[in-house]
């Protein structure tokens, strides 16, 4: 089963690690990006975020995660982000590699959360408590 989605729906982490299960597998590398309550930059509270996509943002989705599936020995990628309002404590990015060594998982789920942040034409718009807002990310 392969999971990679560009989600307007609450991601569900079991889902991403029932998409890698594999009896091969002895490492599963996982990564969550939840939203946070604060943001250095921000000028107060946050309290949800807001992510908007380019058009082609899921098919970017699909090439990171295949790029990370071409790794020699890893088995299975699930990756997913959300789009839409997200609150603080939800997960806003899940990417699961399996492998049967923990540090081929470590290293390919590393680079896949690198890739996803630099590659991926997605924006995020800061909900601040108080109904103002700011955008981060954006160049």
């Amino acid at each position: 089963m392969s999971l990679v989605a560009l989600s307007s729906e609450p991601l569900s982490v079991d889902d991403h690690l029932a998409a890698v299960t594999d009896p091969r597998s002895g490492a599963v590398a996982t990564f969550i990006g939840r939203v946070r309550d604060h943001d250095p930059a921000a000028p107060g509270e946050v309290v949800a975020l807001e992510y908007s996509a380019h058009p082609d943002a899921a098919e970017v989705l699909d090439r990171l995660a295949d790029r990370a599936r071409a790794h020699d020995g890893v088995l299975h990628v699930a990756l997913s982000h959300r789009v839409g309002r997200v609150a603080v404590g939800e997960p806003a990015f899940v990417a699961v590699v399996a492998t049967a060594h923990r540090a081929l998982a470590f290293e390919v789920c590393r680079a896949l959360v690198e890739d996803v942040k630099t590659d991926l034409p997605v924006w995020k718009k800061e909900i601040l408590a108080g109904g103002s807002h700011v955008w981060s990310g954006l160049t």
